[in-house]
C-alpha cells in the first residue's frame, strides 16, 4: 500500500471542517485553526534591552541583529564604521543627568567586541 503524503487531521477537525454553525467560529474568526507561526527567538530577544552596571554608569544595551542593521554608524570604541548587515549593540545611558529620554536620544551603535572590551580608565 503506498503511503499518503497528506497531513492528517484529528477526528474533531474532520467532523467540523466545512461546517460553521452557531457557537462555532468562522474560518476568518477569532478562533481560526490556521497554522501557528514558529517563534523566531533571535527576533524576540533582539528588541529587549538589558541593563548593565559598569564603573562608568548604568547602561541599557540592545542587540541589533545583522538582518535589522540597515544603516552605517561610527563606533565610539574604535572610530570605524559599523556597516549595514553587521550585528552590533545599541547602547544608551540609563542614568542620564537629564532623564531617560535624553539618554535614549544620545544612544550610540557599538561593535559588540568594542563594547565588551572597553576600558574604564579615568583621566
Amino acid at each position: 500500500m503506498p503511503r499518503s503524503n497528506r497531513p492528517r487531521r484529528s477526528s474533531a477537525g474532520r467532523a467540523s471542517a466545512g461546517r460553521s454553525g452557531p457557537g462555532k467560529a468562522a474560518a476568518g474568526g477569532k478562533h481560526g485553526s490556521g497554522p501557528v507561526p514558529e517563534l523566531d527567538l533571535e527576533r524576540a530577544r533582539a528588541g529587549i534591552a538589558r541593563r548593565e552596571n559598569a564603573p562608568d554608569g548604568v547602561w541599557m544595551v540592545r542587540t541589533m541583529t545583522a538582518r535589522k542593521a540597515e544603516k552605517a554608524y561610527i563606533c565610539p570604541g574604535c572610530s570605524t564604521a559599523v556597516l549595514p548587515g553587521i550585528a552590533h549593540l545599541v547602547v544608551w545611558a540609563d542614568d542620564h543627568i537629564f532623564g531617560a529620554a535624553a539618554g535614549l536620544a544620545e544612544r550610540r551603535h557599538w561593535h559588540t567586541n568594542c563594547w565588551t572590551s572597553r576600558n574604564f580608565r579615568y583621566r
